[in-house]
């Protein structure tokens, strides 16, 4: 069966947030005003609410409402004062509702949890906000932090250079921050073209590195070689044998195998994870840069957080 909080929303909306926020406003104290809130009818607004985590508007709330009024009792609140504020009309209607939810008076507040079963794993979260639980049922496929840094970081760098291609050949090459260095190996990287380069260059160059392969050629992510819609294309190339090759060691339970570079003098050890950690380290120091950069020759992209990242995939 599938979790009904993992029905996606539009691209760019979060519908379950929204309607959430019509749910606990404080002053949406009946459903209708919620609907209202929500620009939905009182059906369709119930129908959502009941098909996105399994509770009617009214239980939901209700029960939200209550954790919340632990909480604040468990701070030491008056029960009087908690009773109002969460929009009970007396502290005796409270304190009932409170005793059938918790088995036990608002007095002894401070014996309870103040999370209660719920069927969807959703409650509140202090001071003012709600927190979803992943829950037994949750998807073992999801993908780990390490994971999701990695497909974020390709498709943050495959975003740059498509602003990019909206400089002139001229803005490409520039010195937009004459002197700029990331690493002292790498060279300068004054332009827009050379911090994206070194991006891709430096995927490139461990990809070789961890597959025994001569070093490679610096030629293709020069910008003074390539433009942007050319480096974006090798870029996907790369990119591609990136994610595959960090998957596949992975999967093989392999991250922890070390790499002795015998051309360092002297040599050193690099352990695959390390590469990882490194690679994604850098490329995202020099995305923020590319950012200012591009800002300041008038080209406007996103802000590459991966939280706004997630909500558009």
């Amino acid at each position: 069966m599938t979790d009904p909080l993992s029905v996606p929303a539009p691209a760019g909306r979060d519908r379950l947030r929204e309607l959430l926020d019509a749910v606990t406003d404080a002053g949406n104290t009946a459903v209708g005003d919620m609907a209202r809130s929500s620009f939905a009818s009182e059906f369709h607004f119930s129908r959502q609410v009941r098909r996105l985590t399994g509770e009617s508007p009214a239980a939901l709330r209700r029960r939200v409402m209550l954790e919340r009024a632990a909480w604040r009792l468990q701070r030491g609140e008056a029960v009087a004062v908690v009773a109002a504020a969460e929009g009970w009309s007396s502290a005796e209607v409270f304190s009932r509702a409170f005793r059938r939810a918790y088995g036990v008076p608002p007095s002894r507040a401070a014996d309870v949890h103040f999370r209660l079963t719920a069927p969807n794993g959703l409650h509140f979260h202090p001071p003012e906000s709600l927190w979803l639980d992943a829950g037994p049922g949750a998807d073992p496929s999801a993908p780990s932090v390490s994971a999701l840094m990695l497909a974020h970081d390709v498709d943050d760098t495959a975003c740059l250079l498509a602003a990019a291609a909206q400089l002139s050949p001229q803005q490409w090459v520039a010195d937009v921050a004459p002197g700029q260095t990331v690493l002292e190996w790498d060279g300068p990287e004054a332009s827009v073209g050379a911090v994206l380069g070194a991006i891709v260059w430096t995927k490139e160059v461990w990809l070789a590195t961890i597959a025994g392969h001569d070093f490679p050629s610096r030629t293709a992510t020069r910008p003074e070689s390539v433009d942007a819609p050319t480096l974006a294309a090798h870029h996907d190339a790369i990119a591609a044998r990136w994610r595959a090759t960090i998957a596949d060691h992975s999967a093989a339970g392999r991250l922890g195998d070390t790499v002795i570079d015998a051309l360092c003098d002297p040599p050193e050890s690099f352990p695959l994870h390390g590469i990882v950690a490194h690679v994604l380290t850098y490329s995202a120091h020099r995305r923020e840069l590319a950012r200012t950069m591009l800002a300041a020759l008038g080209v406007s992209v996103p802000s590459g957080d991966p939280l706004s990242w997630m909500r558009e995939i």
